[in-house]
């Protein structure tokens, strides 16, 4: 008998997040078919954001959008804009660090970036951006 979670992303990466770093989370997400390049497949073996049939109220949700974010003189301030909610098999977590290593370094705003809950719990692990890391998730 497998474990499942609610695991949420909600976080800001700045503009100039790499491509390949984009590229790696359309992958992730089902948006692109082939692992990209320099992705390594230990780390990552398949994707793990990818929307399924979720018992979750709401179901899954996905996005990753270009948005602006702030407005001044010098015109718009842009960023990505990631969230996922999305309910996952125990497997998955094996590999949660590997998603969190490859976001932190282009979060755009320190602290909570998301969090991960057993589907019974009411309490939920948060994650933690700062400085280009983040705090490791203790399941």
């Amino acid at each position: 008998m497998s474990d499942h979670y609610e695991v949420v992303f909600s976080c800001f990466l700045r503009a100039d997040t790499p491509a390949s770093v984009l590229q790696a989370l359309r992958w992730h997400m089902g948006m692109e078919d082939e692992r990209p390049e320099g992705l390594d497949a230990e780390d990552h073996p398949y994707p793990s954001l990818l929307p399924g049939s979720s018992p979750l109220p709401g179901g899954d949700t996905l996005s990753l959008r270009r948005t602006a974010q702030q407005f001044t003189e010098s015109g718009e301030g842009f960023v990505w804009e990631l969230f996922a909610r999305l309910y996952w098999v125990d497997d998955l977590t094996l590999h949660l660090d590997a998603l969190l290593k490859l976001i932190a370094p282009h979060v755009v705003y320190q602290g909570y970036g998301g969090h991960i809950r057993d589907e019974y719990d009411t309490d939920v692990k948060s994650f933690n951006f700062h400085d280009g890391t983040y705090d490791r998730v203790r399941l």
